[in-house]
């Protein structure tokens, strides 16, 4: 029995004077108890008089309350802890961990020297404190020599400290480290192999991370979660759906985590019965709706086509934060209802929610897709009149684009001249393709070149000045920008449509014939030409087709066949008249498509919901939402 326990042996009874006495505790029983640092205080003191002051014991448990508690005062338990003659290692861990608490990374470093100079053996539960540290602080050298610690004081075979180990080496992007400790680990347990699989997911490596999911021994939600994830983050859908599938098939129940993700994945295809199956699973199941899931939820349902679940969704939260509201505006954002964004900003700050730079962000994109000038001028100054929010890179954007859709290229123009930073690609990128809207060619010209050689890998913007050559007939100069293409091996990016009906996702690629049922929707998508062409449907030049077509090439036009028509036609053959259907494209809409997809939605009693790029178009009686302003 510890001199604690010895001296406190006859009080740790309850005793009872008479029948309406109250129990009395002993000063052990009341540190466990203990709630606010004025009560342990007064614990403090009560044991101080004990002659219990340099009692390890006693004091240890005061120094966990003070280090540990989200009520407690690291400071005080520093006090404590300087006051003892000699603390053991349990308080030692304990300022340790209070310290990795409050990210003072460094500071677990100093106290364990300190440990080691006193004399006090480490123990299972210094180490993983400290690996955690040294991954907080990114301090690799540290990290090293921690590791060399967990080998020296005999903690070689710990699978905590070793899974602590693989963890901090992942956080180093140390991968070859990493394996070498999982390699030589005695035993494995779960949390080893999803380590492992993560690390080699955030660099990318997802065949790597697929390896050594396949070869795990057994697998619980958190591994099939990271394996999901890893094919979301790497926009590898289908993957995921068909891991998602198989997790399905060996009765595995989903997490919150599982459902975040597939979620992502179904946003990402535009799937939308599946993320309505998974959200009916959510609620069936009784999984814990926090911010993070609801706001997955809702961007599923905007991004999917659906704004009206996604609004009944969010008006059924009964805690809104502030991502959800986000989310929300955002949404009526990216389908061009800039009036319902602003209403609904409204009803934030009529609830006391503060908006922040994200938010100011979705206002002003609604009023970009809307054509909202006026407003969008008075929210970007009202965010830091009123919010005391600066714009940054983001906002510029936004707003350069609504000038220049608007036709407003000077005032554009000069706004970025008086941007505090220098705008990025993403700023000068809108005005060029204002410039190619509104015609504007010699500014078209000068910015577009900026934009290739800020951004000299990606073909949109070759494509954009290209195209821009050839609205001005100058085709020697649309020649010159397609061999710079030529000779930086750059490749135009390919369109592809996804359409997802009767649960199963189907991809389109223009041109393409490899859909089991591709006979029959060519002999649908020639109907539905002939249909429109009967309604005075005439092909629009396609932007992208950077040299005029000759005769030959004129007989199959390309355009006939792109990815969305393709998508388009197999929707009209699953569907009835009145029905909606919704397609996503990974390029924005061509004019051509656009033109025709407004015939179709009229000829065929279809609503046609299509997710370009930038942003939703819905289709309906011959007209689009985005009153062709895109």
């Amino acid at each position: 029995m510890s001199s604690l326990q010895t001296l406190l042996a006859p009080s740790l009874s309850i005793s009872f004077s008479s029948s309406n006495s109250k129990p009395r505790y002993s000063p052990l029983e009341s540190l466990e108890t203990c709630s606010s640092m004025a009560q342990l205080k007064q614990n403090h003191a009560h044991l101080t008089k004990l002659g219990l002051s340099s009692d390890n014991d006693a004091m240890g448990r005061l120094i966990k309350f003070c280090a540990l508690s989200n009520d407690g005062d690291l400071g005080y338990a520093l006090h404590l802890f300087d006051t003892l003659p000699h603390p053991d290692a349990f308080i030692y861990n304990t300022l340790i961990r209070g310290y990795l608490l409050r990210r003072q990374a460094a500071n677990c470093i100093v106290l364990y020297l300190r440990m080691l100079q006193d004399s006090v053996l480490p123990n299972k539960f210094t180490f993983p404190c400290l690996i955690r540290a040294c991954s907080v602080d990114g301090a690799v050298e540290k990290g090293a020599q921690i590791h060399a610690h967990v080998f020296k004081f005999g903690f070689a075979n710990d699978g905590f400290c070793l899974n602590n180990l693989i963890h901090m080496y992942v956080d180093f992007k140390a991968l070859e480290n990493a394996r070498k400790v999982f390699n030589k680990m005695p035993r494995r347990d779960v949390v080893s192999w999803t380590t492992l699989i993560s690390g080699y997911a955030q660099l990318g490596l997802v065949d790597a991370a697929f390896e050594v999911f396949e070869r795990m021994p057994e697998r619980n939600s958190v591994s099939w979660n990271a394996m999901i994830a890893a094919y979301v983050q790497s926009n590898r859908f289908h993957e995921a759906f068909a891991l998602f599938n198989r997790m399905r098939a060996e009765n595995l129940a989903l997490d919150k985590f599982v459902a975040a993700s597939m979620l992502s994945a179904c946003t990402g295809l535009g799937a939308l019965e599946q993320g309505e199956w998974i959200h009916k699973y959510i609620r069936n199941k009784g999984i814990e709706l926090d911010p993070k899931l609801a706001t997955t939820i809702i961007d599923m349902y905007c991004k999917c086509g659906c704004l009206e679940k996604a609004y009944e969704t969010f008006k059924g939260l009964t805690y809104k934060s502030i991502s959800s509201w986000n989310c929300m505006i955002g949404g009526f954002a990216m389908h061009g209802k800039g009036e319902a964004a602003i209403s609904i900003f409204k009803d934030m700050e009529k609830q006391g929610i503060v908006p922040d730079n994200i938010t100011f962000v979705n206002i002003l994109s609604a009023c970009s897709h809307s054509g909202l000038v006026e407003e969008g001028r008075y929210y970007f100054q009202y965010m830091t009149r009123v919010h005391g929010i600066e714009p940054m890179m983001e906002h510029y954007g936004c707003m350069v684009d609504l000038l220049g859709r608007a036709g407003l290229l000077d005032e554009a123009k000069k706004l970025i001249d008086q941007m505090p930073m220098t705008p990025d690609v993403g700023v000068l990128g809108a005005l060029f393709g204002a410039c190619r809207i509104h015609g504007n060619f010699e500014l078209g010209e000068q910015v577009g070149k900026r934009v290739i050689e800020l951004e000299p890998n990606n073909s949109g913007r070759y494509v954009l000045l290209a195209n821009l050559y050839v609205k001005a007939g100058r085709y020697e100069d649309m020649a010159n920008v397609r061999r710079m293409m030529n000779e930086r091996g750059v490749k135009k990016v390919p369109g592809f449509s996804v359409i997802e009906l009767e649960g199963e996702v189907n991809e389109f690629i223009a041109g393409g014939r490899d859909h089991p049922e591709s006979k029959e929707i060519y002999a649908k998508l020639d109907e539905m030409l002939d249909r429109i062409r009967a309604i005075g449907y005439v092909p629009c030049g396609a932007e992208g087709v950077v040299e005029e077509l000759d005769e030959e090439e004129e007989k199959e036009n390309p355009l006939n066949y792109h990815s969305e028509k393709l998508a388009i036609a197999f929707g009209l053959l699953k569907t009835k008249a009145g029905d909606t259907f919704r397609i996503t494209k990974n390029l924005r809409v061509c004019r051509d498509c656009h033109h025709a997809s407004k015939l179709i939605s009229k000829v065929f009693d279809r609503e046609i919901v299509v997710r370009d790029r930038n942003r939703f178009h819905h289709f309906k009686d011959g007209e689009c939402s985005c009153k062709d302003y895109w």
